[in-house]
């Protein structure tokens, strides 16, 4: 029994178009060559896998069986396909704001040195998933859980919080501040970064909340309003640790709620070293 790739995808296409027209143009074929396709399959099967009974077709028992594991066939392939294509490419590693703070490096001299043939790539992008969303990376370290449903987040840790400050800040030379403290010196406003920061008005009660706000789209855009003295910041210890800046002044917080850090990845792994570097992250954090 002779059965190609073309023949299952041609039942796939029948089975989820409902005519042999509709499939025939999904497949980019002439309606003729796609009928002889199927009946072609038909013949080396040596059963009826279509119902020809209406306009509209259906599958028959036997080819809804063919069908299952045609999908698991040709499933199997587009990954095979996809992991071959990502051998002789690095692991990309996003991040928004920082990866793990003081055990960044930590973690790259590890992988570099257990898997010297597996070349690792940290890449920043300023969204919601650092890259994973849009396949411009493999795994990511995050600081807030993305909605979308096709990743998966695990919490590695938490890390404290810091006020970020133009260095002539009144508070820029504590050692210690309180929320409240921020909001009752000069009128400075707040800068959000929606996307992905990790600051909100809500960490204050709502008589203590700042007046204004400000939107940034990313780590530098933040950090030079607040430089320049445009607006006050509040980060987690990551962001302070990955991100000095002559015109900030980090100061730890007494009495704002911790940050998670999150190790994300998509439900689909991208790249075939994802298990083995996910596992080398949590050995690193775990240490």
């Amino acid at each position: 029994m002779d059965v190609e790739l073309r023949h299952l995808k041609a039942l796939a296409a029948i089975a989820e178009a409902g005519t042999v027209t509709a499939a025939a143009a999904e497949l980019h074929m002439t309606q003729p060559a796609l009928s002889r396709t199927l009946a072609q399959l038909e013949a080396r099967v040596g059963v009826r896998l279509v119902d020809r009974s209406s306009r509209h077709l259906d599958l028959t028992r036997a080819g809804a069986t063919l069908l299952g594991h045609g999908r698991a066939i040709l499933a199997h392939l587009d990954a095979a396909l996809a992991e071959t294509r990502t051998v002789d490419r690095p692991l990309r590693l996003g991040y928004t704001c920082a990866v793990l703070g003081q055990q960044t490096v930590p973690l790259l001299r590890s992988w570099r040195q257990a898997h010297p043939d597996a070349p690792l790539e940290v890449v920043r992008r300023d969204n919601s998933t650092a890259g994973l969303a849009t396949g411009d990376t493999d795994v990511a370290v995050l600081r807030t859980i993305p909605a979308d449903p096709r990743i998966r987040t695990e919490a590695l840790y938490t890390e404290d919080r810091v006020a970020a400050l133009p260095d002539d800040h009144p508070l820029a030379t504590r050692d210690r501040v309180c929320l409240a403290e921020l909001t009752s010196g000069p009128p400075l406003p707040l800068a959000l970064w929606p996307d992905t920061g990790t600051a909100s008005v809500d960490l204050w009660p709502p008589a203590q909340r700042p007046d204004r706000t400000v939107e940034v789209h990313n780590v530098d855009e933040w950090l030079n309003l607040i430089a320049t003295g445009g607006a006050f910041g509040i980060g987690a210890a990551g962001t302070a640790e990955s991100h000095g800046h002559p015109g900030v002044r980090f100061v730890p917080l007494d009495d704002a709620p911790a940050a998670t850090v999150y190790l994300a990845r998509p439900a689909h792994p991208t790249h075939p070293q994802t298990e083995d570097f996910l596992a080398a992250v949590r050995e690193v954090v775990s240490t």
